[in-house]
């Protein structure tokens, strides 16, 4: 299982006052507050949704 390739999320900037499609999307990549963060696996998938977000979000 370690084979896995993970990536790990950091919430930097308030998603206030942003889209809801952004919203949503930092809520599917399992952030919820400011400075949390998720290790995820890494596919096109979340690459995508990190990629919409990129001004919320550090990648780590």
């Amino acid at each position: 299982m370690s084979d896995k390739k993970t990536v790990t999320v950091k919430l930097v900037r308030s998603v206030a006052g942003t889209r809801e499609s952004h919203r949503a999307t930092v809520r599917g990549l399992g952030l919820r507050k400011l400075n949390s963060q998720s290790t995820l696996e890494d596919t096109p998938a979340v690459r995508g949704m990190i990629a919409k977000v990129a001004y919320l979000v550090q990648v780590l």
